[in-house]
């Protein structure tokens, strides 16, 4: 194969393309993967419209990519062609600076990220840095595994450095692209799992992902009903409203935190009476490394924890970026490419 298939984004704001570039080559520490199957993630509009980063056109989304190894770079070591491979957010980092020195590599000021520092998933094939790989284990298929390498272990990593204990309230704000993961971990990892979103029509979804507890904020007061529980260690606040962040900030426990990863524009008000009263704290989570992406894959495996997903084929790219767009996607859009 010396031609690939890639949907490219030609300039800021521009449609989506579906052309043919040449195979690319690994160069030192790079590696080539083959791209089985990749998310769809509202990050993705980062590329597409030139958000927040530095964007060089054309650009070639996607940053929940699985796949194989097809080719190895010099100096590759420990990996192998043939290996079944998940690259997420985290695409490499620089070794460098303050955060990296610190082990702290999700924080890199020099963080590299797929279809943003370099082309992504939306390809038949895309080169990575080897230190942005994480294993797939056999359990998974290529399409359950993409979404758990951004949703997945944003979900999983912020849980398990939340600071609950099994048996702890944990409740999950919102039932969506990451909220309905963040249920499932919840579960699975012990917690007194708490699901609120508005209504009542995901009541019995959020049951069979696992909650025990399921509060519609459209008609119940979610601090209150938190607070009867004794108050929730951790909220995980997966929605892109800083208003429903902020009602539910009440309903912590003492010393509880509330753990914001979903990724909002307006702000999160907060009383300082609720954050001193109860020595509460807000903070932010990014998603993890690529070793925690492999550690969230392995327990999605082990746990049966597994993203619901609809997929359509690479040259549909367009067709499921505007379905996720529109907050139509139950819950995870997924291309393939027939590989």
């Amino acid at each position: 194969m010396s031609k690939i298939r890639v949907v490219q984004v030609a300039k800021k704001g521009g449609p989506f393309e579906l052309v043919e570039r040449d195979l690319p080559q690994p160069g030192p520490g790079e590696v080539r993967v083959k791209v089985q199957a990749c998310g769809v993630c509202h990050s993705d509009s980062i590329a597409k419209e030139g958000l927040f980063f530095p964007v060089s056109y054309p650009a070639v989304p996607g940053h929940e990519i699985a796949g194989v190894i097809d080719a190895l770079g010099t100096g590759v070591i420990g990996w192998t062609p043939g290996t079944r491979v998940g690259v997420g957010w985290f695409g490499g980092h620089c070794g460098r600076c303050e955060p990296c020195r610190r082990g702290d590599l999700v924080d890199c000021r020099n963080l590299r990220i797929p279809g943003i520092s370099y082309d992504g998933g939306y390809a038949e094939a895309m080169i990575a840095p080897a230190d942005a790989l994480a294993l797939i284990p056999d359990e998974l298929s290529a399409v359950e595994a993409a979404p758990l390498l951004c949703a997945g272990v944003t979900t999983y990593n912020a849980l398990r450095e939340s600071g609950a204990r099994p048996g702890d309230v944990v409740a999950i704000l919102g039932v969506g692209g990451l909220g309905h993961l963040g249920v499932q971990f919840a579960a699975k990892m012990g917690f007194r799992t708490v699901a609120i979103a508005r209504g009542r029509d995901k009541e019995k979804l959020a049951r069979q992902l696992g909650a025990h507890i399921y509060l519609d904020s459209r008609v119940q007061d979610v601090a209150a009903e938190l607070a009867k529980l004794g108050g929730a260690k951790t909220i995980l606040a997966t929605v892109t409203s800083g208003k429903a962040m902020s009602a539910v900030i009440p309903g912590l426990a003492v010393r509880g935190r509330l753990v914001v990863v979903g990724a909002s524009m307006d702000p999160i008000e907060i009383s300082a009476v609720d954050l001193i009263g109860g020595s509460r704290s807000v903070v932010g989570h990014a998603s993890g490394a690529s070793i925690d992406s492999q550690d969230t894959l392995a327990f999605s495996a082990l746990s049966g924890v597994r993203p619901t997903i609809e997929t359509m084929p690479l040259e549909r790219a367009s067709e499921a970026y505007d379905k996720m767009m529109r907050n139509e996607a139950r819950f995870r859009m997924v291309l393939t490419t027939g590989q």
